[in-house]
């Protein structure tokens, strides 16, 4: 496991942007995992300008989100399948049948998605964030692991923390469809962005604290190729 400190959370999230640019440079037909909310748009903009100025080509990259709320339309402008379309897909030349998003709305869908993995050889690099909680994904803390895409409840925790993308807590779906553990601990690389002071607590228990899945991020203190990223912010406690 790697473990980097940055002076700022941008600066943090574009060195996401410089490894995920890496890969594609590296292997023109990549695949790569994605994730949503606030922490990667940054690197996202970047691998927008690199596209832009002929640095990287997405023609033949195909890419696998990590999840998706149930229950909402994906045209819902408050969806991952919008997000990703506001902040990636729809500005680069990404081919339509090369995005992936999971999909809640039968009970084989994660099984479904699974396939689809394999069947494109497994995911190069997997971008990450962080809950407060140690979640990854939507892995929420739990008392075992769960290996493959699956329907989970969102905790009470991710909840509060979801809800500033809505009017209200009210508002945020209670459920979600996410890669499992096991998928993400199959990526050949992964990357964790961490940013921001209420972070720090889950940084530390996932590379010094007991590897559980009551922590589920700690579980990638086993993986082969993991990077974590991080702002000075959510690195505090790993200093004291």
């Amino acid at each position: 496991m790697e473990f980097h400190v940055y002076e700022s959370a941008r600066a943090a999230c574009e060195a996401a942007g410089v490894l995920l640019a890496a890969q594609i440079t590296r292997k023109g037909d990549s695949v790569l995992g994605l994730a949503t909310g606030s922490t990667p748009i940054p690197a996202y903009e970047m691998l927008v300008q690199w596209y832009e100025r002929g640095v990287i080509d997405f023609d033949r990259i195909r890419t696998f989100n990590l999840d998706e709320y149930v229950g909402i339309d994906h045209k819902n402008p408050l969806s991952y399948h919008a997000f990703m379309q506001e902040h990636l897909f729809g500005k680069v030349n990404l081919r339509a049948e090369n995005v992936h998003l999971p999909s809640g709305r039968s009970a084989m869908a994660g099984a479904a998605y699974d396939e689809k993995i394999r069947s494109a050889g497994g995911i190069d690099i997997q971008l990450l964030g962080i809950g407060r909680n140690g979640h990854i994904g939507f892995n929420e803390p739990a008392e075992e692991f769960t290996y493959g895409t699956h329907i989970v409840t969102l905790a009470k925790d991710t909840i509060e923390a979801n809800a500033r993308f809505f009017r209200s807590a009210d508002e945020v779906p209670r459920q979600a469809i996410s890669m499992g553990i096991g998928n993400i601990m199959a990526a050949k690389c992964v990357v964790l962005v961490a940013t921001g002071e209420n972070k720090a607590e889950a940084v530390y228990n996932t590379i010094r604290g007991p590897i559980t899945p009551h922590v589920p991020a700690s579980i990638l203190q086993l993986h082969p190729c993991c990077v974590i990223l991080a702002d000075r912010e959510a690195s505090r406690l790993m200093r004291e």
